[in-house]
């Protein structure tokens, strides 16, 4: 599976983003689906995730409220809705597929694969 990351850009602290997570070559939809942000000298940190219904969704505390996930399988894409955004989510952003079928919500980088090249977000203050 490949993933194609887009949407990013610059905007002010307060606005709202849209980043779509395009899924190519594979089963994407068979499998939970997540978005992690890395910024300059920090870790991969997860954002967001979503089952591969769509029935369940999973959230960072610090983005919950603020982010929507979803997905359409017919169309093997992913959205992640960012509103309010601070200064503080400023980051590339990046989509991966689940490594197993029976995901339940981890948030660690390592139970996803097939990592897209990321999408640069930028909150100006």
């Amino acid at each position: 599976v490949q993933v194609v990351e887009s949407g990013g850009g610059l905007v002010q602290a307060g606005g709202s983003l849209r980043l779509t997570c395009a899924a190519s070559g594979g089963i994407a939809s068979n499998y939970a689906m997540g978005w992690f942000r890395q910024a300059p000298g920090k870790e991969r940190e997860f954002v967001s995730a979503i089952s591969w219904s769509g029935g369940q969704t999973y959230y960072a505390e610090s983005n919950k409220g603020r982010f929507t996930i979803s997905r359409d399988n017919a169309k093997n894409t992913v959205t992640l809705q960012m509103s309010r955004l601070k200064p503080e989510d400023t980051a590339v952003y990046y989509c991966a597929v689940a490594l197993s079928l029976y995901y339940s919500g981890s948030h660690h980088p390592r139970d996803f694969d097939s990592w897209g090249q990321g999408t640069q977000v930028t909150v100006s203050s």
